[in-house]
């Protein structure tokens, strides 16, 4: 598996498996597949409601826990520095581990400074090896990037080849953080990535699906691609992607599909804010 080095040298998988909708009763049947043809690293969240499932599937898992990359996310029910602490023990203790790999804010809102407080010395104390940010589009990101002691090393946000995230870009190179893509195959209703022309035609060349090239166009950018199937074998097709590259012309075709640059969820709209807010808030 190809990794990237996280601004603190944490190795970080370029691929991995995610579990956002994966039903709690099937999470520890699709993570333990999963593991079992060859992904290493595991996304939920607390907002998921399977971390359990993920934590029984690692628990018995012949695959060793410091081979496997454990990401999770503090929802806004726990924002704030006293609830994020307590959640941060709790997802550990559903995750059946007494660390996880990464560790981000599920979304922009709430008490995040007072989260990323409650992360930063989880972070200090070893129950983290690295923190970040998720969903944080660019002015936001920018905010809070610039007043917090330890800096994101990731910000999860949709990527795919018709969400690119271009703008973003220059402003997590800044601060020396990474992109991590969900929905990298355009998520619900992602025909326009899997049956789109272009990709099933450079798939053609060798040998792969419109699917494996859009995760191997993430891949190349150095962006980490966490695809989710409960089928083994389309588990399998999203791993087989490491063994073609593509060309810069290639790579710069993909590019030209780009549609909307920062994503199909508005995450700073105010109706979306104030749903958030007063549902979980």
């Amino acid at each position: 598996m190809q990794t990237m080095k996280l601004s603190n040298g944490v190795e970080m998988p370029l691929l991995g498996y995610g579990v956002f909708k994966v039903d709690p009763g099937e999470c520890e049947r699709c993570v333990s597949d999963a593991l079992n043809v060859g992904y290493r690293l595991i996304d939920t969240a607390q907002a998921y409601f399977n971390e359990e499932g993920v934590g029984n599937a690692v628990s018995k898992s012949s695959v060793s826990r410091q081979d496997i990359f454990l990401v999770t996310k503090v929802w806004i029910s726990n924002a704030g520095e006293e609830k994020a602490a307590a959640s941060i023990d709790e997802s550990l203790r559903k995750l059946k581990t007494d660390y996880v790999d990464l560790l981000l804010i599920h979304q922009a809102y709430g008490d995040v400074f007072g989260s990323w407080r409650a992360m930063e010395k989880a972070y200090r104390a070893g129950k983290v090896r690295a923190i970040g940010v998720s969903n944080f589009q660019s002015g936001r990101f920018y905010d809070f990037a610039h007043y917090v002691d330890v800096k994101p090393m990731v910000n999860q946000l949709q990527c795919n080849p018709l969400v690119q995230q271009q703008g973003i870009e220059p402003i997590l190179s800044e601060y020396g953080t990474k992109m991590m893509a969900w929905g990298p195959l355009g998520g619900e209703g992602a025909d326009g990535v899997i049956k789109n022309g272009l990709l099933a035609s450079i798939g053609e060349k060798y040998g792969k699906t419109a699917a494996q090239v859009a995760l191997r166009w993430l891949t190349q950018r150095g962006i980490v691609a966490i695809p989710k199937s409960t089928h083994v074998e389309r588990m399998i097709q999203n791993l087989d992607i490491f063994d073609f590259t593509l060309t810069v012309e290639e790579m710069k075709e993909i590019s030209a599909l780009n549609v909307h640059d920062a994503g199909t969820v508005n995450f700073g709209d105010p109706q979306f804010v104030k749903y958030l807010i007063e549902a979980y808030g």
